[in-house]
Parts: structure tokens; C-alpha cells; sequence
């Protein structure tokens, strides 16, 4: 057991969250409509969502999912070694790989890679530095793209942005031969499948889980915190077109209301996942209790 790892089973699957970084305030630049003052009224998220002064927290983790019979990990976080145009998430030295060994899943043993999208804090740990070269980090792996994400990020790949991103954490899997470009509906084995969820980047994608008639789904960043399930307009400067984004969040919160299915946040800070609710007075709200 690591220290800040949750761990769920749905099923015959089990699911286990390997933290990189977790922290407090700063949402500025995720979400600048949550303020301390708006965020602070609302109660439900605390402690575990957002502090005493209402400022957020958030978090970047790697998700590993185990059927038994297949080990895939999806979004694979910002990586070491990475030269970032974001201070705090540059040029890292996390001990992220040894604690996925801890784990129990040492690099060699996974199977798929699964990126939601393409964006720098998702698709890190694709590559490790090793003698000056980005070699593939998991290299008994398959690395799944969305054909639709990679068409797009092939040719819009904005440096000044984040940092050389497609080319040192992308490509050289690519080059590599490792990477199959799938759609956005495909299934990487009987219990674990995709869903298009569209509007954060042109091909996101969430992961569903569907094992002896239990249920959950990976958000990745159509949802970057759970107090956009009560501002549903909330929307990231990063998303490439907020209407579109906030149309998937509020259909899928619409979808996934009150049906048992549990809702794993790809930012969501520990314990990362619950059940969607309605809150009295509008909106909706993460219920973690009875998860387990």
C-alpha cells in the first residue's frame, strides 16, 4: 500500500490511482471562474475537494486498470525530466515509477497505454529520458491514440504553449511503431471500452468499465473538478471549444445521475471517485460515500 493511492474494484476489475502531484489552489489557469469566493458556499466539497479558505485541489494521477488478464494504464501524467513552460511541472523528478511498482505494476508489466487526449499533464510518463533519447517508458506495451486527437495534434502542435510536448512524450512512441490510432468508440478488451466526449480537446475520449454488471467511467478533462458538477458553465481556458465541452459534461451528468455507475476523476483529488447526485437547488454534486 502507498501512501495517497485509492484503489476500487467494479466488478472483476480492479482499479488502483498512482499520484504524481496533488495541490492546493492555483486553479487559475484550469478554472478562473473558481475563485475562493464562489467556490467557498459550496459545502459539499469540503475537506476533501477544497480546503477551509475554498481554495481547490487537484490532482495528477495515472489510473491503472487490471482486468487479470490485461494491466492498461491511462493518462501517464507530465513525466520527469520534461522541459515545461509551467515551473512547477518542469523538468520533475517524481518517484512516480517506483510507486506503480509498488504498486504492483512495474513498467514491463503493462499491456496498453491509453490516453484520453493529448494534452501535456496526460501523456508524460509515454516517454523516460535515457542517454539524452525520449525512449517509450512501457515497453512491452500498446500505446492507444484516438485517431481523431493525434489527426489534430499532428498538425496544431503549439510549442509556445507547454513545452515541445507531441515531440518528446508523443512521437518517439510513435516512431517507435508502438502506437495504434483507434476510434473514439473502441474497445480494448471485453470489459473496458471508450466513449467520445468531446469539447476539451477534438478527440477526448472517457473510459468506461463494465465488469459482472458494475460500472465506472474515467472522466479524463470532459470535468476537471467536481464543483463543475455544480457550475456546469464552469469551462478551462484549455478548452478548445468550451460550448462543446460544456454540452458533453452536462449530458453526461444528466446520463450518469443517479444510476450506479462510479465517476473516477482523472483530476479529482483523493478518494477520486463517487456516484453522481442531484444537489438541492440546482446542479449536481460527487457523492463518496458507500464507495468501494
Amino acid at each position: 500500500y502507498i501512501n495517497n493511492m485509492d484503489q476500487w474494484k467494479i466488478g472483476n476489475v480492479l482499479v488502483t490511482r498512482i499520484v504524481e502531484m496533488e495541490v492546493t489552489g492555483g486553479t487559475k489557469f484550469i478554472l478562473p471562474d473558481a475563485t475562493k469566493e464562489a467556490c467557498l458556499p459550496i459545502d459539499w466539497m469540503q475537506p476533501n475537494f477544497m480546503d477551509a479558505e475554498g481554495n481547490l485541489i487537484m490532482s495528477i494521477h495515472a489510473l491503472v486498470i487490471d482486468t487479470g488478464d490485461k494491466k492498461i494504464i491511462v493518462d501517464t501524467c507530465i513525466g520527469n525530466d520534461k522541459q515545461r513552460n509551467i515551473p512547477t511541472w518542469s523538468n520533475l523528478q517524481t518517484n512516480f515509477l517506483n510507486d506503480l511498482e509498488k504498486a504492483g505494476y512495474p513498467k514491463e508489466s503493462i499491456d496498453l497505454v491509453m490516453c484520453t487526449h493529448l494534452h501535456v499533464d496526460h501523456v508524460g510518463w509515454n516517454t523516460m529520458l535515457v542517454d539524452g533519447e525520449w525512449i517509450p517508458t512501457f515497453p512491452n506495451a500498446r500505446y492507444l491514440i484516438a485517431e481523431k486527437e493525434w489527426t489534430y495534434w499532428n498538425d496544431n502542435e503549439n510549442e509556445d504553449l507547454y513545452g515541445p510536448v507531441i515531440s518528446d512524450s508523443v512521437r518517439p512512441v510513435v516512431d517507435a511503431g508502438m502506437v495504434e490510432f483507434v476510434d473514439d468508440h473502441y474497445s480494448l478488451c471485453s470489459e473496458v471500452s471508450l466513449s467520445p466526449t468531446p469539447g476539451h480537446t477534438p478527440g477526448h475520449v472517457s473510459v468506461l468499465i463494465n465488469s459482472k454488471k458494475k460500472r465506472a467511467l474515467i472522466t479524463g478533462d470532459f470535468i476537471h473538478h467536481p464543483v463543475q458538477m455544480t457550475n456546469t458553465d464552469w469551462c478551462s481556458p484549455a478548452d478548445y471549444d468550451k460550448k462543446q465541452a460544456q454540452h458533453t459534461r452536462e449530458s453526461l451528468l444528466e446520463k450518469y445521475v443517479n444510476q450506479d455507475i462510479l465517476v473516477i476523476g482523472t483530476h479529482f483529488s483523493s478518494p477520486t471517485a463517487g456516484h453522481i447526485k442531484f444537489l438541492e437547488g440546482g446542479g449536481y454534486w460527487l457523492d463518496i460515500k458507500n464507495v468501494k
